[in-house]
């Protein structure tokens, strides 16, 4: 097994050093959420099996669910192809998004044509 270091060193952060963390809920598959991780967040993400951000907006850490009670346990994290993206695969409680909705995609539907395919 490789060590937490090698693990995050495998992850394209880009120039903020930064990485978006897609966040599914793991035994629905629900898409919850998108957050941005830096190697820190990852890092205290993979060892405590609690998932932890990076807030740009306020410039801090925050582990889901420490100010809310709506706590994010890691099952799974997995990194994608080009190693700049992370999926999380999380046991949510409570609602996932800041709004107070379970999931943060459940509002805006931008009415997307639904494609037929190549014939």
């Amino acid at each position: 097994m490789t060590s937490i270091e090698e693990r995050i060193a495998q992850v394209a952060f880009n120039d903020d050093g930064l990485a978006p963390a897609i966040v599914q809920q793991w035994d629905t598959q629900e898409v919850l959420m998108l957050a941005w991780v830096d190697a820190e967040a990852l890092r205290r993400t993979l060892t405590t099996g609690r998932a932890t951000y990076w807030s740009r907006s306020r410039q801090i850490y925050w582990r889901k669910g420490d100010t809310s009670g709506n706590i994010q346990v890691v099952h799974e994290a997995r990194l994608d192809c080009d190693g700049d993206a992370i999926l999380l695969k999380v046991a949510q409680t409570g609602p996932a998004c800041h709004t107070g909705t379970h999931t943060c995609f459940d509002t805006h539907d931008l009415e997307a044509a639904v494609g037929a395919g190549e014939q």
